[in-house]
């Protein structure tokens, strides 16, 4: 008898077993998988698994913000890549390029879109909405650049990067606000004290390191495996845009140091001066821009930027710099054009080259031509009495963008070492008294031009 009951008990604890275990495999498939995204069906001829995932979870986000109103675009380096590629099958074919996961599906840790600040404002329904879809989410603030000035550095904290993850993967969320030089801009990704570090790969986000500033993008609706997402009309030029986009801040915290030391010049002279001067500036980087000619700002435009936050009263110029491989024979006629008559011509294409064109009343415009060495970058100058020349040393650098004087403009990104070089150690103290052919750091003498080269080399008008 007792072996009997003991058969019973033991088969009747297999069964309850059994059961026990269907009932998780059915929990598991059915509720869980639907709530965190850990297992999809296949979507149109892609791959099960992972590469499923990636497209289930843009398109449980594109549901989600398409409930809210959000109007996002994609802007993810990789797929925008694949994008380019098709993109005139694309615009043509209202299903989209293939019947195959291309773009989506293609292996990434996170898909990247971004969102103008002002074209949403209510997130709090967004974020519960997000958590009954199974989605987890982050939402990283900083200070708001765009209210720090010389007369408050306080600002107020905006949100930045917003990030939802559901199963293996993850979507970034930038935001982007637009500047007083009519152009967006994006900042930097930091993470709080109190934030999870692990809870996506930070280290691998495209759009996380640097602050950016980009062009407003014209936007094109397409079909992308199966799903209807707005991406930059012209890839290409996004993705070269990406590539160059980084955003320096102008110094206001030392900048407020400075005028301390050294008392801001607010006469009538100088306000006049820096008024005109901004203009000239505006000016310039239109024509500039228009000729498709890359500049930036150079010798004490550039201090000023750097050291207080605004032209240098005492300068009486505006200063640019360009790469020679950049110049072209329209910028001067198209200076002309704009109503700035050529003050001078210094050097030529191969050597030296440099430009100055008269602008309203005493003020100048000089642009610079840079040259490439092995291990450093130069330009010339020229004394016109003697034909004496003479070159300034600089290290390589890169280019940055910045907002300076209510204008979208590059600035060397090695800022520190270009000012150093130009103006020694002690470029933080104001000098009145500068002459451009012995007071520089980097400058040496090179020379002197052939007498008989004069009349193509010394051109003043």
């Amino acid at each position: 008898m007792q072996k009997i009951n003991r058969n019973v008990v033991l088969a009747l604890l297999s069964l309850t077993s059994l059961v026990f275990l269907l009932f998780q495999l059915c929990y598991y498939k059915f509720y869980l998988s639907q709530k965190n995204g850990a297992s999809f069906s296949k979507v149109r001829g892609s791959q099960s698994g992972q590469d499923s995932t990636r497209w289930h979870v843009v398109r449980k986000f594109l549901g989600l913000i398409s409930s809210h109103n959000i109007p996002v675009y994609l802007i993810d380096p990789l797929i925008l890549g694949l994008v380019d590629k098709d993109i005139e099958q694309i615009r043509s074919s209202p299903d989209g390029p293939s019947p195959e996961c291309k773009y989506f599906c293609a292996p990434r840790d996170f898909t990247t879109f971004a969102l103008l600040d002002k074209t949403w404002k209510h997130e709090v329904g967004l974020f519960r909405t997000a958590e009954k879809m199974g989605f987890q989410w982050l939402k990283i603030i900083n200070k708001d650049p765009r209210l720090d000035g010389m007369d408050d550095l306080s600002g107020m904290e905006i949100p930045l990067h917003y990030i939802f993850k559901l199963a293996s993967h993850a979507i970034h969320v930038v935001v982007f606000y637009e500047r007083s030089g009519n152009f967006l801009w994006h900042g930097p990704l930091r993470l709080k004290q109190h934030m999870d570090r692990k809870f996506v790969p930070f280290r691998k986000l495209h759009f996380g390191r640097y602050p950016g500033a980009y062009e407003k993008p014209e936007l094109l609706l397409v079909s992308i495996d199966d799903l209807k997402v707005q991406i930059p009309k012209n890839p290409s030029s996004f993705l070269e845009e990406m590539s160059h986009s980084r955003f320096l801040e102008c110094r206001y915290r030392e900048a407020r140091a400075f005028f301390q030391l050294y008392p801001d010049d607010a006469s009538l002279d100088a306000v006049e001066f820096r008024k005109k001067a901004k203009s000239l500036l505006h000016l310039s980087a239109l024509t500039l821009n228009n000729l498709g000619v890359k500049f930036w700002l150079s010798s004490g435009t550039c201090l000023g930027w750097y050291r207080q936050c605004n032209i240098i009263p005492h300068s009486k110029d505006v200063d640019l710099g360009i790469f020679i491989r950049d110049y072209k024979a329209d910028i001067i006629p198209a200076f002309q054009k704009a109503g700035l008559p050529l003050k001078h011509k210094f050097g030529k294409v191969e050597d030296s080259l440099e430009l100055s064109f008269q602008g309203e009343g005493d003020v100048k415009l000089d642009i610079f031509f840079f040259y490439e060495e092995d291990d450093h970058i130069w330009n010339g100058g020229t004394q016109a009495k003697s034909g004496k020349k003479f070159k300034y040393l600089f290290p390589k650098f890169t280019l940055c963008w910045t907002e300076f004087v209510e204008l979208k403009v590059h600035v060397p990104c090695e800022t520190l070492q270009y000012v150093e070089a130009n103006y020694g150690p002690e470029w933080k103290v104001p000098v009145k008294m500068w002459d451009w052919k012995s007071s520089p750091s980097n400058v040496q003498d090179n020379g002197v031009w052939p007498i008989d080269e004069w009349d193509n080399v010394i051109q003043i008008y």
